[in-house]
């Protein structure tokens, strides 16, 4: 018996034109940034999952109950009422950067912001690259220092 297919997969829809088309204008100058953030970080182009997800690389996935599919690493989508981050593998591994973010909501994988003028866009980037270097198994490249990295004065 085949596994049902992965409704999420990625398209050839064009990704700038998906941008511009975002109606609230935060969530569209917030869109751009991540593209360029995520970009760094991953090294990959994005890459339009669905109709609505700006994915960057791909992981593959396998659930005990057998179900398996491919994902993008890295991802987020503007929604209306947030921008939506999506962590790979999950929120609760990325508490203490969190816990040092700014003004945000969570969710079992998925990070909501709705603007990034109010969070600390250093720590979104370290996020980010842990969560992509968890699941593809790429090094961490950089850091960013928390209070206890700082030497002492």
């Amino acid at each position: 018996m085949a596994a049902s297919e992965n409704a999420t997969r990625p398209t050839d829809a064009d990704v700038p034109a998906f941008l511009a088309a975002v109606d609230h204008p935060v969530r569209r100058r917030d869109a751009q940034r991540l593209v360029t953030l995520m970009a760094r970080v991953t090294g990959e182009e994005p890459r339009l999952w669905g109709p609505s997800i700006v994915g960057f690389g791909t992981y593959h996935y396998r659930y005990e109950s057998g179900r398996e599919g491919d994902m993008a690493a890295a991802g987020f989508s503007p929604r209306k009422a947030a921008t939506t981050i999506y962590l790979a593998d999950g929120v609760a591994e990325h508490a203490d950067l969190l816990a040092r973010l700014g003004p945000h909501t969570v969710g079992k994988g998925c990070l909501y912001v709705k603007d990034l003028d109010q969070v600390d866009l250093d720590v979104l980037e370290e996020t980010v690259r842990r969560s992509y270097a968890s699941v593809t198994g790429t090094p961490v490249r950089g850091h960013v220092s928390g209070p206890s990295a700082e030497p002492a004065g």
